[in-house]
């Protein structure tokens, strides 16, 4: 991650990111700049977004004589149009041929921005809005519903995600979970805490870890773009447990290999347990299905 640090940047989040170790980040010193800051301000379900200083924006180009250059998933939150710049830009760079995830920034999730959505679809492998900003853009009720989301994504889809339709629309859609569609399958997968919200505290950050797991995901599952949604909705849990980031620890075994503990919790574990509940569905599914055929 690219860390832009001001001439105040606060030395307690210095030492927190500390604790995460130098290979996380790349750190740009500016200090002839202030560090930027934005507001999140929540009434209900509704999450307001505003920058208290001036942004820096971030480029392909910035990636590049660093270590973070050229890498195999670029996540980019933005508009329409300034997306297609990002993919001109990347396409600038002959053998660069990331898996592009677009989060479509949320003030400019309507009707009117979709005519420029639908010009840069083709070139973006995974397009992730929330269920809110999906049904905005495409001038649908609120509040969200399963029956909607699915409706949505598939209108998303047929809109032309990817190189000849074959990319992915992935609704994120809270304690609902999220919608995955390709061309050939469409799935929901469930949210790691819907039967325990007590563990909710502050989902600030989610849909950046949603996605940042989703991009390492497809990275570990070679490709699979639902069993990749496994890693993204695990990597959520751990953001959505306390305010800011999660804790971070280090166990030295016997064998002197490392585990790294989430919240005092193992990812994998967390994995392996979704993995459960969703082979429990679908087998549950399957039976209800055979069950109903048998009747008829």
């Amino acid at each position: 991650m690219v860390v832009d640090r001001g001439h105040d940047f606060p030395i307690e989040i210095q030492e927190n990111l500390d604790a995460f170790g130098e290979d996380m980040w790349l750190y740009r010193d500016r200090p002839e700049h202030t560090t930027t800051r934005a507001l999140n301000a929540y009434k209900g379900d509704h999450r307001g977004f505003e920058y208290l200083t001036p942004r820096i924006r971030i480029t392909p180009h910035d990636l590049m004589n660093t270590k973070l250059e050229q890498p195999a998933v670029l996540h980019f939150i933005c508009s329409p149009v300034r997306a297609a710049t990002i993919i001109s830009e990347v396409q600038g760079y002959p053998g660069w041929k990331p898996i592009t995830v677009y989060e479509p920034i949320p003030d400019r999730c309507v009707p009117e921005e979709l005519p420029a959505l639908i010009k840069v679809l083709p070139s973006i492998t995974i397009l992730s809005p929330n269920a809110e900003e999906a049904l905005s853009l495409l001038s649908m009720s609120l509040p969200p519903t399963k029956a909607l989301i699915e409706e949505a994504c598939r209108r998303l889809l047929d809109l032309g995600v990817g190189n000849n339709g074959s990319g992915c629309v992935i609704i994120r859609s809270g304690a609902l979970g999220a919608y995955v569609a390709t061309r050939e399958r469409e799935e929901w997968i469930d949210a790691f805490w819907v039967d325990d919200d007590s563990h909710i505290v502050d989902v600030t950050g989610a849909g950046n870890s949603f996605l940042g797991g989703l991009g390492a995901g497809l990275l570990l599952a070679h490709g699979d773009i639902y069993e990749a949604t496994l890693y993204a909705t695990v990597s959520a849990s751990f953001t959505i447990e306390q305010e800011g980031l999660p804790r971070l620890s280090r166990d030295l075994g016997v064998d002197g290999e490392v585990t790294e503990r989430w919240n005092g919790d193992l990812p994998r574990v967390r994995f392996e347990e979704l993995q459960r509940r969703l082979a429990k569905l679908q087998r549950n599914k399957s039976c209800g299905n055979y069950n109903k055929h048998v009747k008829g």
